[in-house]
């Protein structure tokens, strides 16, 4: 009888707990939904990016196709082609994910958001978010970003691009020789 006892007011203080939990003040729900407005453009960008990321490894499988199977007079035409039908998908895609997107992060996020930051923690990242500061830099990556990739290009292009020519024959002399016919052996007697 003593165990049952305890296991119901165990069972009860969770409930309590969970329940005291699960309701935020209106507050807090305000600034959660302030962070995930000032955070919809990384959802935006997610969903682009997982549009955008089958159509970059499809793009890069077809182009050695293009290279090599294709005749030389086809290939620019194709070319267009294929990257039309590319286009076509990722204007498609990318509306469909961005609208899934804004239903999933409030659903998902939200909750998250509620539960592992307080009201304060909020209310430094909403100012942090909303920063000049913050924008400056968020403006400036993109520059940063270009900035170090010319730089990282131009110091590594004389080592890496002998790298790359000499993968570029490999594959090339193994498609090469995956596509010869291979001699028949005569029949034994």
């Amino acid at each position: 009888m003593k165990t049952s006892i305890w296991r119901i007011s165990a069972v009860a203080l969770l409930a309590v707990g969970s329940l005291a939990h699960a309701e935020s003040s209106p507050e807090k729900k305000a600034l959660v939904a302030k962070m995930l407005t000032l955070q919809s453009a990384a959802s935006e960008n997610l969903a682009r990016q997982l549009a955008e990321a089958p159509a970059l490894r499809l793009m890069q499988q077809v182009g050695p196709a293009l290279q090599f199977r294709v005749a030389p007079e086809k290939r620019e035409a194709l070319a267009k082609d294929i990257q039309g039908d590319v286009k076509k998908y990722v204007d498609e895609s990318v509306p469909v994910l961005r609208a899934s997107a804004a239903k999933l992060v409030p659903a998902i996020i939200g909750p998250i958001l509620e539960e592992k930051f307080s009201e304060d923690e909020l209310k430094q990242l909403i100012a942090f978010l909303e920063s000049p500061v913050q924008r400056k830099l968020a403006q400036m990556n993109q520059e940063i970003q270009k900035t170090l990739t010319e730089k990282l290009v131009s110091e590594t292009r004389g080592t890496i691009e002998p790298k790359v020519k000499v993968l570029e024959q490999s594959v090339s002399q193994r498609v090469n020789q995956a596509m010869a016919p291979t001699p028949s052996k005569p029949a034994s007697k």
